[in-house]
């Protein structure tokens, strides 16, 4: 038998911290479609028997009724593969969801919230859906899987070796107690950095990424089973967030640090992040900074650097900068708040450049 195995796909995802310009949003979630209908071709092409969804399909609270069309429909076009879902905490299977009230296309398999068991001609397929946004027991420590001959596989969204003890638990669940029920294999979904080397305990990671924190390749699982198994990662997303850090020390102006940005060397598929690092000589607004960058691709900026200026010896200056600078070293150290601190060393930068 041969599958596909996805996770953690969140379609129709806001994307709100991903990027410093407005359009990054729609880009993703278009690329999300663009996808979704790659993994659809692919398993049309070569005869794919299931199609495993182990949980967060979608964004719960800002998925449109328009995008669960489309993922139906292209359902539709792949009637002959059984497609078994497990909602995760993204897309819990709540009294609302689309899960309960759309009617899915018949080769449509969404499990409920007990282990629930459906029997193929080749394989036992088990499942399990988060019926809540928090899941601390799926049930699955006491659940017996029957042994009849067939290779047994679950579908189930969940933190591999995470602890009850969580203040958001996901749905808990030991490697141990799965290998003793004699899975053959376990689709997983909830981390999202794929994990499937030698092993049937299987994350394929998110099938896009959603952002710098998920950094390298996106994609599926393909895999066969009968006999020995047989698994391959299959990238998908044709875009890559890499990141890159850029130290300012030897930069005297805003002028020289776009300069410094605008030569950078930036493959045509990748979304990049520039992080700053080291002593600024200079006042850094990331927002104006981002105006007068050409390529498109860098679509953050992050600033780490911290004031280059010697504070102390400026505060012992018998000048007008010395008392300015000593009355605001005073205020940092009394100030708590590190958002509150990040606005008095701006208004130290913006006040030194005003009296020099």
């Amino acid at each position: 038998m041969k599958f596909v195995h996805i996770a953690d796909m969140h379609l129709d995802s806001a994307f709100s911290n991903l990027s410093d310009k407005d359009i990054m949003g729609d880009l993703r979630r278009l690329e999300q479609r663009k996808v979704f209908k790659k993994i659809i071709e692919y398993i049309k092409q070569n005869d794919i028997e299931y199609l495993f969804i182990s949980g967060d399909l979608y964004e719960h609270k800002y998925i449109k009724q328009s995008t669960i069309e489309y993922i139906n429909n292209l359902f539709k076009e792949i009637p002959e593969t059984k497609i078994f879902i497990a909602a995760g905490n993204h897309d819990p299977k709540v009294k609302n969801s689309y899960y309960n009230k759309f009617n899915w296309n018949s080769n449509v398999k969404i499990f409920d919230s007990f282990i629930e068991k459906v029997e193929e001609p080749d394989c036992n397929i088990y499942g399990y859906s988060f019926d809540e946004f928090y899941c601390n027991n799926s049930g699955i420590e006491d659940f017996i899987v029957e042994q009849n001959g067939k290779p047994n596989i679950l579908v189930i969204h969940g933190n591999l070796d995470g602890t009850k003890k969580d203040d958001k638990p996901y749905n808990p669940i030991s490697k141990k107690v799965l290998l003793e029920k004699g899975f053959d294999y376990v689709a997983l979904g909830h981390i999202h950095k794929p994990d499937y080397e030698n092993k049937k305990i299987v994350y394929p990671g998110s099938t896009v990424s959603l952002g710098f924190d998920e950094l390298g390749k996106h994609g599926m699982i393909v895999g066969e089973l009968g006999g020995d198994l047989k698994l391959e990662f299959v990238p998908l997303d044709d875009e890559e967030f890499t990141v890159r850090e850029l130290n300012v020390d030897n930069l005297g102006s805003k002028e020289e640090l776009i300069e410094k940005i605008n030569s950078l060397d930036i493959n045509p598929n990748e979304y990049v992040e520039i992080i700053l690092t080291g002593g600024r000589n200079f006042e850094i607004d990331k927002y104006d900074i981002l105006k007068y960058i050409q390529n498109d691709r860098i679509i953050k900026i992050k600033n780490e650097t911290k004031i280059a200026r010697n504070l102390e010896k400026i505060a012992n200056e018998s000048t007008l900068r010395g008392l300015f600078v000593k009355e605001m070293l005073e205020k940092l150290k009394n100030e708590e708040d590190l958002e509150k601190k990040d606005i008095i060393e701006k208004a130290v930068e913006i006040g030194l450049d005003a009296l020099e």
